[in-house]
């Protein structure tokens, strides 16, 4: 389904008052993205009249969308279109029958020990080095290990803040004794006043002026050259290990 923006005054209007309510209302960027996108689809999708529609237009657009998109697209738009209604429109939403997605439960990869010590091996530049240790080490999300900050690391009670995590809470994980040596280590090297994982650009010499983290395209193509070339066929990318975080110790060599 399309998702340019609609040519149409009263609807530009609308989308407008739907993007101040969303920043004011704390929504993270994503979630921004995805609700906005939500409008607009649905705007395409009703020639933007999006002001009064009924339960059955609306039962007929979701079953539309969930032909070419996931279960998750529409539980996006659906919730975009709430938070539209209920803050933009004033008005109070009525729940949507729509069926839900059978619940289904996976278990997530687990990287070995042995696995984690061939990746961390193979990997050749330093500050990716380091922060694949670190990620796997606390058990953190990729997002979540770019973002960590020199206050973040409470080497006191032994404990790492994580901010801004998933549903843009915080919550506090263990530090294990080797992964403060080899963060403090790395960072004698770059010595950033800000960041522990300071951008790339400058080289390691003059990180410590860059003004950004680390690139999370960059450590993903990285990670994914390395999986290649050990030839390990887990998710990856979406892993964290907090039940492994005791065995760590051992693997950096």
């Amino acid at each position: 389904m399309n998702t340019k923006m609609p040519d149409d005054p009263k609807f530009n209007a609308y989308y407008k008052k739907h993007l101040q309510y969303l920043k004011l209302a704390g929504m993270r960027p994503k979630t921004i993205d995805a609700y906005s996108r939500a409008i607009r689809r649905i705007g395409n999708y009703f020639d933007c009249r999006i002001d009064d529609l009924s339960t059955d237009q609306l039962l007929d657009y979701f079953n539309d969308l969930l032909a070419s998109r996931s279960w998750s697209a529409v539980k996006l738009d659906l919730y975009g279109l709430k938070f539209f209604y209920s803050r933009v429109l004033n008005r109070t939403w009525e729940d949507i029958p729509l069926i839900k997605p059978p619940k289904s439960s996976r278990i997530p990869d687990v990287l070995t020990v042995e696995q984690l010590q061939q990746l961390i091996s193979a990997t050749n530049r330093l500050s990716y080095r380091v922060f694949f240790f670190t990620i796997y080490s606390l058990g953190l999300r990729l997002g979540e290990g770019i973002r960590l900050k020199i206050g973040d690391i409470d080497s006191d009670s032994m404990r790492v803040h994580i901010r801004n995590a998933k549903g843009n809470k915080d919550r506090l994980v263990p530090l294990p004794e080797k992964t403060l040596h080899i963060l403090r280590d790395f960072w004698s090297v770059h010595r950033h006043p800000c960041f522990l994982f300071p951008n790339r650009k400058r080289g390691l010499k003059n990180a410590h002026l860059v003004e950004t983290p680390l690139d999370m395209g960059g450590i993903q193509t990285a990670m994914r050259q390395v999986v290649t070339e050990l030839g390990i066929k887990k998710n990856f990318m979406s892993f964290t290990a907090p039940q492994l975080c005791n065995s760590y110790a051992g693997i950096w060599s």
